[in-house]
């Protein structure tokens, strides 16, 4: 990899982007100033979903997975898309189970949120598109299952980038408390485990994201209209099912599908992380406050790089998208 191509984000791209003749429309459109959604959205049949994804960059280029997190979508990563696909990359942004376009093959599929059945969703979206190997970058829902397939399947992962860093889900370790300012942040978790929680989140989710999205992002000044267009992924009709069920499942308040135990006991012992890897936080995340990442320092064997975005806070991708697209360009050299 050439030095201009490592040093994207802190050249000429910087400061005045890419040609206008080079740049997707998307971003000549958010460069006016108008939020535009990744279009078009492919579908594909993966494990028990159809999934909708979009995709940008050339089909053989080198894959690199997106995942979004919650209360978010696809469109955490519509400036950071074209920004690697410019570079050569392959980019595949899918929608998480219960987002967007994304449906259960079955009606009879159990509306399962733990966290071995996403990740296995992003396994089976792999091999559906034949993509042996990727680099998986993302934040939130979307940074566990990044680290669950590096963790599990490694041969999958070619380098990884993840927001707010090990994220690995131990029930066990759930159930102790914390302090009360770190419970106050995880609040909404406590809701959704009443059923006037999942009541109310059915009646008000729009405004429960915009809630959510001020809070972990205190410093993001997001406009209606960028809102308004990751909205509309939460209309999928299993959206509240998916939610509710993920967040009663860490709190030990839902069973999972039996079929993932022995997955769930390997993740709960808390797997190492061989893959290069660049962790990020955001200084001013509302929700997972920035640390120096020594705490989880272990977890990953690999080389490995901590970096600490100012003014960013919980949607690191879309709030700060040159810096999470050089990330994913950095580890690719690790």
């Amino acid at each position: 990899m050439n030095s201009q191509r490592r040093n994207l984000l802190t050249g000429a791209l910087a400061a005045v982007g890419l040609a206008a003749a080079e740049l997707p429309f998307a971003s000549l459109a958010r460069a006016a100033g108008v939020p535009q959604p990744l279009a078009p959205i492919r579908q594909i049949r993966a494990g028990e979903l159809d999934v909708g994804y979009y995709e940008a960059g050339p089909a053989d280029g080198k894959p690199v997975l997106l995942l979004h997190g919650w209360p978010y979508d696809i469109h955490s990563y519509a400036e950071v898309a074209p920004l690697l696909a410019a570079q050569g990359y392959r980019v595949i942004v899918p929608h998480l189970r219960g987002h967007g376009s994304t449906r259960f093959l079955s009606d009879a599929a159990f509306r399962n949120g733990q966290q071995a059945a996403v990740a296995l969703d992003i396994i089976a979206l792999m091999d559906a598109l034949k993509i042996p190997t990727a680099i998986l970058a993302g934040y939130d829902w979307g940074a566990r299952t990044a680290n669950i397939i590096a963790a599990l399947w490694p041969e999958r992962c070619k380098a990884m980038v993840s927001v707010n860093g090990y994220l690995i889900n131990n029930r066990e370790r759930n159930k102790l408390p914390l302090s009360p300012k770190a419970e106050h942040g995880w609040w909404y978790q406590f809701y959704f485990a009443t059923e006037r929680g999942q009541a109310g989140y059915q009646a008000n989710r729009r405004e429960f994201a915009h809630l959510i999205w001020k809070a972990n992002s205190p410093q993001w000044n997001f406009d209606q209209a960028t809102f308004d267009r990751s909205a509309a992924s939460f209309d999928n009709p299993d959206y509240i099912a998916i939610v509710i069920h993920n967040y009663r499942w860490r709190l030990s308040v839902a069973d999972g599908d039996p079929k993932y135990d022995a997955l769930e006991r390997q993740l709960a012992a808390g797997p190492a992380i061989a893959a290069p890897t660049i962790t990020l936080d955001g200084d001013s995340d509302g929700v997972a406050p920035a640390t120096d990442g020594k705490a989880y320092a272990a977890r990953f064997t690999g080389k490995r790089t901590h970096r600490v975005i100012k003014g960013v806070g919980h949607n690191l991708p879309q709030e700060a998208p040159q810096a999470f697209a050089q990330a994913v360009i950095d580890v690719d050299a690790y």
